[in-house]
């Protein structure tokens, strides 16, 4: 049969043909059910991870999510995963098993059949949105969604040489270069540790050999910024940016180089070579220089932008920016730079690179882009400040660091204002328009660079924050458990979001808030932060969306502390507190993507709210269905064994119950209800409680149980058909009993002699609940010391393996082997036998009464 194909390209690429070699292939197939997408989800985020392809992992995980949901939710049949490797990038198909599911048609007037307000189509929206390439093919068999996603153009690993630069020009070094050696064994420890290690983090090598290193590197924890570190360690080679904490507690910036190698024993290992973050231009991997078909070098005019950055440059922003700054600095022999961001509306910069200031104290921090009426209150103006001792709160960046001169300039792309530059010396009057007009033309050259990163990064970021909020949903819809929830909340955003997270609940809306649960990325310091907001009044509930800023308790803790409203079903019922060290700030973006998050867990945690009322409720309920206990009857053992069917039922429709009549007499009842769950129970408590008040007015058995069943016939459409053993005990002065019973439709009570003999106890008359006129009677007989009367509901008698069944015959025999046993013994081991008869959890209600009249010598 041929394939029908429809295939598309995104919008921004231009229709080109490549020859899809396939280097590697990993397939998976996943049954109908919701946990099948996170478990689709975390095969493809290995497997790609495990490729390399970390550039591409994010937008591979959230397509395959989309479609995998649409075949096992919506089309309720298994789905097929396919991830083809090749050379330049990655094919994952998706296939199911409804092939004649084919794309709706589109007629003129129709909305697309990718519309967002369609419930069904989001998956191949999304294809149009993120990937290179997508299409939909069909079989005889199968329909198969794909999808391809090219790696971006990164030449890692080549070599060239740079251009000629002025001396002043090339990269800054201390006078003492050190490079840091590590080797990291197969199991991630450091296994050597060479002396410029020791001489940059502090740590000698006795301290650090054998532990992973894991526990010193500060990995990048934003979204969509960077591989793992487990990741890294597990590619043939990896460059970046990290922190390596040192001996002193700071996180040391570096830049490493990573190499994957074997040993003479063939065991792989990774050399790990690492530099300042600021001497990154040292294991930096340049980009190759054009040559000619000769091999020679080209001759060309060297560019502007890579005279002031230097080559090669930086292929991240953060990169970009700090080295942006550094070149600033040198160019005007300046103290310090910095490099302001505008925010989408230019109504904020934010603080993104320093030199020569404490910049993890002011990153991410904001300021405003008019800051007064002149001219040099505007960052959308070139401007000079001879002395900020004499215009205070000019420059606010620059406050309390010792800087007296700076110049500022505007960063704009097409017109629009897109950041700031400025330099600054500890001395006044150093710098004069000369010396704006030459940082202007640097920032002209650098603007469009450092849009299009930016613009790079923020959309790292929303795919990298779509994909964790993806992942965050299914985690939080997975628990229906309060405390459980409450964890998951505080685990997603530490270390990712923020440093340390606090979680306050309001029980109602007269209560006031209360701290929950506490947790900070270091382990150590959660209880004394635990201590520290327990003495810093909770913040006040607000039910504005969006973080607010909380002083009480940044000026307890220290550092920046924001505070957003778990907002559910129109109240709050929170508070999620996120804070950061005084040196860090929170970006918008992870202020947005906490705001996201936090109406996710909002949902989440109400529901195990609801949850857990509604599961008391029941429980109580059931409870109160229950008898309270069974009187101690003298000259006689009594044993009672329950087991309610389904999770969390306490009763079901079978029931039970002892209890007093008068003086000397006492009734028993075993019965079981139609059905099992909530409507069942509902009749066991009806019966129950008819059944010892009817007894109480000196009614027989026959004349209760007419009476019963002339109440559940009352009923009506919510009565049920019930089976009742019920009799009334009169223990006997010479140590024996006598028994009164009458059995409507239910299993023969049976009796166990001491000689082992089992014989039934009554005859079977009609159910209850059926018929309004019974004729029922009423049996009597009598227990000598040591017989047992054993009573049970069908539960027992009907337990099942495959087609064999217990049986009235199989219960009789397990009685048999129970004589001189007390009637405690009795019930556990018909109960032993029960569960052991099948492998499966038992099915169906089950109840069993024990009655046994001891010897005298046993009661002595």
């Amino acid at each position: 049969m041929p394939t029908a194909k429809v295939s598309n390209l995104a919008p921004d690429v231009q229709p080109r043909r490549r020859r899809l070699v396939i280097t590697a292939r990993a397939a998976a197939s996943f049954d109908p059910l919701g946990r099948s997408v996170a478990a689709a989800r975390a095969f493809v985020r290995d497997t790609l991870q495990g490729w390399g392809f970390a550039d591409i992992v994010d937008d591979a995980v959230v397509l395959t999510s989309e479609l995998v949901t649409n075949a096992v939710v919506h089309a309720g049949t298994r789905a097929e995963v396919l991830c083809l490797r090749a050379e330049d990038g990655v094919r994952v198909e998706v296939a199911d098993r409804y092939p004649e599911r084919e794309l709706p048609l589109q007629h003129p007037g129709e909305r697309p059949y990718a519309d967002p307000d369609r419930e069904n189509g989001r998956g191949l929206m999304l294809c149009a949105a993120l990937a290179t390439r997508w299409g939909v093919e069909y079989t005889a068999t199968h329909k198969h969604v794909w999808f391809r996603l090219d790696l971006p153009d990164r030449p890692v690993g080549t070599r060239s040489a740079g251009p000629i630069v002025p001396d002043q020009l090339l990269p800054l070094a201390d006078s003492r270069v050190r490079v840091a050696v590590l080797q990291i064994d197969s199991g991630d420890a450091i296994s050597a540790w060479n002396e410029d290690a020791e001489h940059v983090f502090g740590f000698s090598a006795e301290k650090v050999i054998g532990r992973p290193l894991a526990e010193l590197a500060a990995w990048p924890q934003t979204p969509g910024t960077g591989t793992g570190i487990a990741e890294a360690l597990r590619l043939s080679r990896w460059e970046g940016s990290y922190g390596i904490r040192g001996a002193d507690g700071r996180v040391i910036p570096v830049y490493a180089s990573h190499l994957r190698v074997r040993d003479a024993h063939g065991e792989p290992s990774i050399v790990c070579l690492l530099v300042h973050d600021d001497e990154r231009a040292l294991l930096q991997t340049p980009v190759r220089i054009p040559t000619t078909d000769s091999g020679h070098l080209t001759e060309s005019r060297p560019d502007p932008f890579e005279v002031f950055i230097g080559s090669p440059a930086p292929d991240d922003l953060d990169g970009l920016l700090q080295r942006t700054v550094e070149r600033a600095r040198d160019l005007l022999d300046a103290d310090s730079a910095f490099l302001l961001l505008a925010t989408d509306d230019e109504t904020e910069l934010e603080v993104r690179a320093t030199t020569g200031l404490p910049s993890t104290r002011q990153r991410f921090a904001r300021v405003p882009v008019e800051a007064g009426t002149s001219r040099y209150g505007s960052a959308r103006m070139p401007a000079v400040h001879d002395d900020l001792t004499a215009v205070p709160g000019a420059v606010p960046l620059l406050e309390s660091t010792g800087m007296r001169s700076v110049v500022t300039v505007p960063l704009k792309v097409e017109g629009r204002l897109t950041g700031s530059l400025g330099v600054a010396a500890e001395v006044p009057g150093r710098y004069s328009n000369a010396e704006a007009l030459r940082l202007q033309f640097a920032a002209d050259r650098i603007a469009l660079a450092v849009e299009s990163a930016r613009l790079g990064e923020l959309e790292r970021l929303r795919r990298g924050s779509l994909s964790f909020l993806v992942e965050a949903s299914d985690l939080l819809a997975g628990t229906l458990d309060r405390d459980q929830t409450l964890a998951l909340m505080a685990q997603m955003t530490v270390p990712t979001l923020a440093t340390w997270c606090a979680v306050y609940t309001i029980a109602d809306q007269a209560s006031d808030p209360y701290l929950s649960y506490v947790l900070h990325e270091d382990e150590e310091r959660i209880d004394g932060l635990k201590a520290l907001l327990s003495r810093v009044s909770a913040p006040e509930p607000v039910r504005e969306a969006g973080a607010r800023p909380w002083q009480e308790a940044a000026s307890a803790v220290g550092g920046e502390t924001v505070v957003l409203p778990l907002l559910a079903r129109n109240r709050v019922i929170g508070m999620l507190t996120l804070g950061k060290p005084s040196e860090e700030h929170f970006r918008q973006e992870i202020l947005e993507l906490a705001e996201d998050l936090s109406r996710r867990a909002a949902l989440a945690l109400d529901n195990a709210r609801l949850y857990s009322e509604r599961t008391a409720i029941s429980r109580s309920l059931q409870r109160s269905l229950l008898p309270p206990g069974y009187p101690a009857i003298p000259g006689m053992e009594v044993e009672v064994i329950y087991r309610a069917a389904g999770e969390g039922n306490e009763v079901g429709g079978d029931f039970y119950d002892v209890f007093p009549i008068r003086d000397g007499a006492y009734g028993f009842a075993i019965g079981d209800v139609c059905g099992t769950g909530p409507e069942a129970a509902a009749v066991t408590g009806l019966a129950r409680h008819a059944l010892r008040l009817l007894a109480r007015e000196g009614l027989g058995g026959p004349a209760v149980l007419e009476r019963l069943n002339a109440a559940i016939l009352d009923e009506g459409a919510r009565s049920r058909f019930l089976t009742l053993l019920y009799g009334e005990l009169h223990p006997q002065p010479d140590g024996g009993a006598l028994m009164k019973v009458v059995c409507a439709g239910h299993p023969l009570p049976l009796r166990l002699s001491p000689d082992g003999q089992v014989t039934p106890a009554a005859e079977p008359q009609p159910l209850l609940g059926v018929i309004e006129d019974l004729d029922l009677y009423e049996q009597t007989l009598s227990l000598a010391p040591g017989d047992v009367l054993l009573c049970v509901t069908d539960g027992v008698t009907e337990r099942r393996e495959g087609s064999r069944m217990l049986g009235d015959d199989g219960l009789a025999e397990v009685l048999t082997t129970c004589t001189g046993l007390t009637a405690g013994a009795v019930a556990s081991r018909v109960l032993r036998a029960v569960e052991r008869f099948a492998a499966e959890p038992a099915s169906d209600d089950m109840a069993i009464l024990a009655f046994r009249v001891p010897h005298q010598r046993e009661g002595s």
